[in-house]
Parts: structure tokens; sequence; C-alpha cells
């Protein structure tokens, strides 16, 4: 593909950033290829899976857990709030008083044996006993009894409280080192399964915090580089990383400065993934980060020392009207520059933070999809496209729901094998501790290969991946959320999207959520914003302001009587030392005294 076509393509992704929600759908609805009959075969097949994921395996333990413990609950917000805090205060009075303010107010015995796990229900009722420990009692000698109980039983409790949300965090974390989670790893290997390391850690602040990512990214690709023993890259487990945590400054703003200081790191580390033969990818972020990203991807890519290696991967976010175009830019751009680029198609974990910045900025739209129909419809169209492309594009598709796997599985056709039939034309990807069972299913009977997404890192650094998963999985709408709950049919469980979508051909945006202008309701206006990293809004700001570039302002004292001006001094942009705004006139002595004269009464 030429220069020009990718340019274009970038064009086209910075333009469709607010695209359109009603329009996108209704782009996305015939390019997914799906029938009615289609959708209804694939409906079956999920509730299938669902069916048989509750006949022969209890849920996981993060599922049963996120199924009691939601986000829509109180104790589930209490939970959450302590899994945060615990690890991050350093004396036992203050988490004595953070277990107490967020375990006592709680009804905790209305929760008491109603998850399918035992382990949940054992912990339910800890937390149950707690909580009455720490209840506040009656003046008196029961009262002073009561106290003395509390404050002996205060350090068994934070002992037991703080090994309650390691737990948690072991659920979602593989190890707390590189070592630990390759040692951890075997088991599921053993099955099939092979893993994309995840150092966890989120933006650099500064330097120093880009250069201890950098460090901890080198030092896990050369323990990981141990465990790649195939020829085959896909077979070997890989690395995920974010340009954030490299670069203390990943913002449009500083475009500049972040082309030249960050694809040199981030080259680096895609040699030393390349010597040791496994898949390197570059987490999606943030919306506005999208642009910035693949900048530095375009620079890394182009360079002649990663030429013929296949395991340079991107990760996009199908919660986004920008997917398709990114899709095919990479397609271009690995046509164009002779690469194989992996793909990992995910639905996206910042959802909640899109809608509130583009609140919060005014803009008139947001970046991502409202209706998770339109987010289900768009993963499955941009998987048909991915499935199409796999000359140049290896698909990955990350996904726990049962009805995106049986899309993906009916969309293929059969080529996702890693038989001499198949020859692993993608591969599907979970997140470590979740969608454990579906996965196994699908490994066995379907022989498609299947990478796990693995956390590595300390307990403490837990915080955001946390809360992202719990964001995503902790609605009581998640398939996650319902498939333990049984008393919710399988065919609800799975769901249509593609009925769904077409059930409300000309629904927008979920009309609950207002735009940045409807924020303060229909009777006050919200003032508009500018969204920096959206090209298009940045050239719309720049050309009202070139009818002022070449004019000079000037600045002098207002005074109700003549005297002499001061000397007259230049004035210049801070952010560019060479543009002359114009000058401004100090008030002189004489100006001053006139001034004070002239205000006597």
């Amino acid at each position: 593909m030429s220069a020009s076509s990718l340019a274009e393509l970038r064009d086209r992704i910075d333009r469709t950033t607010y695209a359109d929600e009603q329009e996108t759908l209704a782009r996305l609805l015939p390019e997914t290829g799906l029938e009615a009959s289609d959708g209804e075969r694939i409906a079956r097949s999920a509730a299938d899976l669902v069916r048989r994921i509750r006949e022969t395996a209890g849920p996981g333990l993060m599922e049963a857990f996120l199924a009691e413990y939601g986000l829509s609950t109180d104790e589930g917000v209490a939970l959450m709030c302590l899994a945060e805090g615990l690890p991050r205060i350093p004396d036992a009075g203050t988490i004595d008083a953070l277990i107490e303010d967020k375990i006592a107010p709680s009804d905790w015995s209305r929760r008491l044996g109603h998850s399918s796990s035992s382990l949940v229900n054992a912990s339910t009722w800890a937390l149950m006993l707690t909580g009455k420990v720490l209840e506040d009692r009656e003046p008196g000698i029961s009262g002073i009894l009561h106290g003395a109980i509390r404050r002996l039983g205060e350090p068994v409790i934070r002992t037991a409280v703080t090994r309650a949300i390691k737990e948690v965090g072991r659920q979602f974390v593989l190890g707390e080192t590189i070592q630990s989670a390759l040692r951890r790893a075997a088991t599921a290997e053993a099955k099939g399964y092979v893993h994309s390391y995840d150092m966890l850690g989120e933006a650099a602040l500064t330097e120093a915090d880009a250069n201890r990512y950098h460090l901890a990214y080198s030092q896990a690709i050369s323990a990981i580089s141990e465990a790649c023993t195939s020829d085959d890259i896909h077979r070997n487990p890989g690395i995920s990383v974010k340009l954030s945590a490299l670069h203390p400054r990943f913002e449009a703003t500083q475009c500049a400065r972040v082309i030249a200081e960050l694809p040199p790191r981030v080259r680096s580390l895609a040699l030393l993934a390349k010597s040791a033969g496994m898949g390197f990818n570059i987490d999606a972020e943030e919306a506005g980060r999208l642009s910035l990203s693949l900048d530095v991807i375009a620079t890394v890519l182009a360079d002649d020392a990663l030429a013929g290696w296949d395991g340079f991967g991107v990760a996009v976010q199908a919660y986004g009207p920008r997917a398709g175009p990114v899709i095919d830019w990479l397609y271009g751009f690995a046509e164009r520059f002779d690469r194989r680029i992996t793909v990992r198609l995910v639905k996206g974990a910042y959802w909640d933070t899109e809608i509130k910045r583009a609140q919060e900025k005014g803009m008139a739209g947001f970046p991502v999809f409202t209706r998770k129909a339109a987010t289900d419809v768009s993963y499955l169209a941009n998987a048909r496209k991915l499935l199409g492309m796999t000359d140049r594009l290896y698909p990955q598709f990350a996904t726990h729901n049962a009805h995106t796997v049986a899309a993906v599985l009916d969309i293929a056709g059969g080529r996702g094998g890693n038989g001499d039939g198949g020859g692993g034309a993608f591969e599907f990807q979970r997140l470590h501790g979740m969608g454990d069972r579906l996965h196994d299913i699908v490994l066995e009977e379907n022989a498609t290969r299947c990478r796990i997404y693995a956390p590595v890192g300390r307990h403490r650094d837990l915080l955001a991946y946390l809360v992202r998963r719990l964001l995503e999985n902790g609605a009581s709408s998640s398939f996650v959320h319902r498939i333990v709950d049984e008393s919710v049919a399988p065919e609800a469980v799975t769901g249509n999207p593609l009925a769904e979508a077409e059930r409300h051909p000309g629904a927008s945006r979920n009309p609950a959520l207002r735009t940045g202008a409807e924020l303060f309701g229909p009777d006050r206006r919200n003032a508009r914003g500018w969204d920096l990293a959206d090209a298009p809004q940045v050239a719309a700001f720049r050309r009202a302001r070139e009818d002022f570039a070449a004019h000079r302002f000037g600045a002098a004292p207002l005074i109700a009587t003549d005297a002499p001006d001061g000397e007259a001094l230049p004035v210049t942009n801070p952010a560019n030392p060479g543009d002359h705004v114009g000058t401004v006139r100090q008030a002189s002595a004489a100006q001053i005294a006139a001034a004070l004269s002239s205000a006597r009464p």
C-alpha cells in the first residue's frame, strides 16, 4: 500500500473518533456478514455452551465472587475499596480503621449461602462475624466487654481480611514476579494454553518510572525467553507492553518529544523479543492516546532491524468506532513493509473513563459506543474483517462471552484449528482467572489455540487493573456475572446482539448518558471544550487562530489623565519563544502618581 493510501487511512481514523453511533452501527451490521438465520444458529450454539459450562463444572472462584459481590451491591463496593486501600497502608491502626469503616456497615448476613462456591460462602461467613465484632454497642458492662473482644480481635481480623483481599488479587495476578508466574503457568500450559505476560503498572509519571518499567519489561522478556521453545512464534509465550509506561509525557500535546524519545525504547524491547522468538504486543489504552500510539508503532515497525519477524502485535478496541479503520491501516502497513502483524481484538477496558472524560470536556459525543449490543456487533464485524486478512494479520480474539466465541467459530468455519487443516489461523484469548471452563471446552473440542493474558506484579500494583476488571464484569448485565446465576436461562445469558441491534435500527446513543453539552440538564447548557488529542478539533482550533497569528497586540495602562507612557516591552509566547504576541507598556512612575492623584477625593 502506498504512503498516500496509509495517510488517508490515518486521516480516516482521526476523523471517526466521535463518529455518530447510529450511522456507524448501520454500517457495521451488514459487515458482520450474518443473516437472521445465522444469528439464530449462533445463539443456539452459545446457549449450548452455557449449559455445558454449568453442567460440567462449577463457576470459577472469580465468577462466583463477582456474582455475589458485584459493583451493584454495597458489599461489593466495600470489598473493592478494601482491595484498593489495604496494600497501600503502612500502619496497623489505619488498616483497622479502614476495615471497620468498610466492613461494619454492610449487611453480610443477607448474602450467606447464596453462592454456589463454598469458598465465597465461607468468606461471607467470616465477613459477617467480623462485621458483628466491629459493630458499635450500647454503653454499659456488655459494651465494655464487647470493646475488649474487639480490641483483642483486631490483629486477627486485620490478618484475616488482608489475606482474603490478597486471595482476590491472586485470582487476577498470575504471580508477583515473572519467575513465579512462569512456574504457575505450567498447569495451564499442560492443557495446551500459552500465555502473554503483562507487567502490572500504569502510566509513568516521571522519567525514573519509565526507566523502571523499561527494565522490568527487559528482565521479563529475558526470563520468558527460556520458555520459547517452538519454531512457531504463536505457540510461544509473549509479553504485553503499555506505551504510557515507557514515557512520562505520553500525550498528544507532547507528540514531537514522544516520537523522538519513545520509539528507541520500544525498538530495544521489540528486538529482545525478536531474538527470543516471542510475541510482543502493544496494549490498547485510552482513546486520546490511539493516534499517538499509531505514530510510535509506525516508526518502530518500519525499522529494517525487525524485518522477517511476525511477533509484533497491537491491541484494537472494538468498543470504539475506529476499530475497523485501525485494522485496515495495520493491514496496509504490514503489506507495504512486508510484515505480518498480530492483532488482539478486545472489547475495551476504559469505557467508564471515556464516557466521563467526554462529558468533562464538553464533547457533543463519545469516542465509544454507548450500547453493549453496538460493541458486540462491532466486535463481530471486525472479527470477520480480521479473518479475511490472515495473509498479513494474525487475529487474537479476546473474550469471555459464549456468544462471541460461538460467532467467531461460526465465521471462521473451522480455520482456527491447530491441525493440518486449520493451520492455526487465529487464537482466542482470556484473562487469567476468568472464562476458564468456556475456553477449556473450546480448546478441547475445536483444537483452537488459546492464550491467557496474565498480569504479573505485586498486589499493591493491582489497583487500576482490578478496578477495570470489576467495572467490566461486575455489572449485573455482564456475561461473567450472569453465567453463575442458574435462574437466568442460557438463552438470556448469551443474548443475540445482532437481534438486539436490529430491533432498534434507529437507536442512537444510550439516552441515559448525557453528552458534555447536556451534562447539567435541559435548562443549563454546558460550555463546549476542546479535545486536544483529537486531530480534527485541533485543526479547527488552529484555523480559528489563523486570523490572529500575525496580529500584534498592545497593552498599556488606562488612567483618567495624561501622563508619559512607560517603555514598550516585547511579549513572546512562552510555549514558542519565536512567536511575538505584541508589546506591553508597564505603568511609569508619572502614570502611577497621576492615577493616585486622580483617585483622591
